[in-house]
């Protein structure tokens, strides 16, 4: 049975895009810790990160530096926060935020998915899209 991401990837559930190659895609968090947590995600369904192959890996990361960059000034914050933590869906992804202090970093204060603003989901997709040059669907104009 496919992941929730593999129906994100695959356009079967929708999601604010900001990255997408043939290795791997990045959307928005639906349950974020703050406006603009971006989740990096590979396009191949491996559940744990420490059983994806080291290229894949590598090419992740290198993503996830690209856009934890775009976040960090698209947020004007001091970090950027990466997370690899999986337990909530069995499909390898990381995680990215604005960051400003440690506490930034706790899971118990995610937005629930029901208390999000639609129209700062997509502002945050936007200003993420606009500092790495890609389009709604995260292609690159």
């Amino acid at each position: 049975m496919s992941s929730v991401f593999t129906k994100i990837i695959n356009g079967e559930l929708p999601a604010r895009f900001v990255y997408r190659d043939e290795k791997c895609v990045a959307f928005l968090s639906i349950e974020p810790l703050r406006y603009g947590h971006t989740l990096v995600v590979p396009v191949e369904e491996v559940d744990k990160w420490t059983d994806l192959d080291p290229e894949t890996w590598a090419h992740l990361n290198a993503i996830a530096l690209e856009i934890g960059g775009a976040i960090n000034t698209a947020f004007d914050t001091p970090r950027t926060g990466y997370i690899i933590a999986g337990f909530d869906v069995p499909h390898t992804h990381i995680h990215l935020f604005p960051a400003e202090k440690m506490e930034d970093y706790d899971f118990a204060k995610a937005f629930d998915a029901d208390a999000t603003d639609p129209a700062a989901m997509d502002e945050a997709a936007a200003r993420i899209r606009q500092h790495l040059g890609t389009d709604e669907e995260g292609k690159r104009n």
